[in-house]
């Protein structure tokens, strides 16, 4: 991922202050899902998440 461009499961775009790296909870981080790309992550195996608490 690169600028403001988000994948389905992320939170935020990627270097947002708080936010981190995840492992993508649908496909579990390999990109693929049923023979094809996972279209939460869009086939990175990462989602963009809030970390930290409040």
């Amino acid at each position: 991922m690169s600028g403001d461009t988000m994948a389905p499961g992320d939170q935020a775009p990627a270097g947002t202050p708080g936010t981190g790296e995840n492992v993508c909870p649908r496909c579990n981080g390999s990109g693929s899902l049923e023979g094809g790309t996972c279209p939460v992550c869009e086939g990175s195996g990462t989602v963009i998440e809030g970390i930290g608490g409040g």
